[in-house]
């Protein structure tokens, strides 16, 4: 009998709500496949950690490696290592520079469109000449950065008079960071948050804060979906975070078994906002959304 294949898949911030579907789809796709999967990752973004870890998955016989690869220069040696042993390695929810750290695919949200996506409605809402207050929650992540360059660009005409802050990757940290640059900018009104942390941070700070403020941002969480329900936020992006744990699976074994190429996906910008999202949260609580 065949040893089963074994893949390992390799995140950032890997104990986030985030990765919750990531792991169910890659679950899901491992049974229908009849593959072992496991999941790991660092707390924060560390790269050189996330290649210690592949290098050790390689040397524990992985099969197939499935990377976050925000940093595209910084993965290519490890890349090349696992492809010179004949283990395929596919990019799941960052894929820098489009394939740049030689991954043979990447599923992930085309973020400077998802960027743009939220400008534009956002733009709806927010007056010219307003102050904003635009989020992430870490420094040196491409996505976060391209979708901050797609909202700026969306909201070009606006004549917008940004403030940017880094909120950290906890929401209660997010929240109090937050509500600390609206007590000392009073004339900030609305939010534009990049991530998944920092735009639950910032509906909570305008919760407590109770100022009158628009906001909205990525991802999705039980908590962003109360406050998208309870108009503390406009809306969120919901990247399709299930689909970018399931599609990795399944190209890595199509090319392990088959010798099939793995073809790069758009993970898709899918808004939710309070029409949609009582029906969202079900798919939420069963870890699909």
């Amino acid at each position: 009998m065949a040893r089963r294949l074994k893949l390992q898949f390799i995140a950032v911030t890997c104990d986030e709500d985030f990765f919750r579907p990531v792991r169910k789809g890659m679950a899901d796709a491992a049974a229908l496949m009849d593959v072992e999967a496991t999941f790991t990752g660092t707390k924060g973004v560390d790269a050189g950690e996330m290649a210690a870890l592949a290098r050790q998955a390689m040397a524990d016989g992985i099969d197939g490696l499935a990377l976050v690869a925000f940093d595209g220069a910084a993965f290519a040696p490890v890349v090349a290592e696992a492809h010179a042993r004949g283990i395929p390695v596919v990019a799941f929810n960052i894929d820098q520079g489009k394939g740049r750290a030689g991954t043979l695919s990447g599923i992930a949200q085309d973020f400077g469109g998802a960027g743009r996506t939220l400008g534009r409605r956002a733009a709806t809402a927010i007056a010219p000449g307003s102050r904003v207050l635009l989020t992430l929650h870490d420094a040196g992540i491409s996505a976060l950065e391209e979708r901050r360059d797609g909202i700026k660009a969306a909201l070009e005409g606006h004549d917008i008079a940004w403030v940017e802050t880094i909120t950290g990757h906890q929401v209660e940290e997010a929240a109090r960071r937050v509500e600390a640059i609206l007590a000392g900018e009073p004339g900030i009104s609305a939010i534009l948050a990049t991530g998944q942390a920092d735009t639950e941070g910032a509906g909570v700070a305008v919760e407590r804060t109770r100022r009158t403020l628009y906001a909205a941002g990525f991802d999705l969480s039980p908590g962003i979906l109360r406050l998208v329900e309870a108009g503390h936020l406009a809306f969120t992006i919901d990247q399709q975070p299930y689909a970018q744990g399931f599609y990795p699976v399944i190209q890595l074994v199509l090319n392990l078994r088959y010798g099939l190429m793995p073809a790069s996906l758009d993970a898709g910008a899918a808004i939710v906002d309070r029409a949609n999202a009582s029906r969202i949260r079900v798919l939420s609580e069963a870890g699909y959304r």
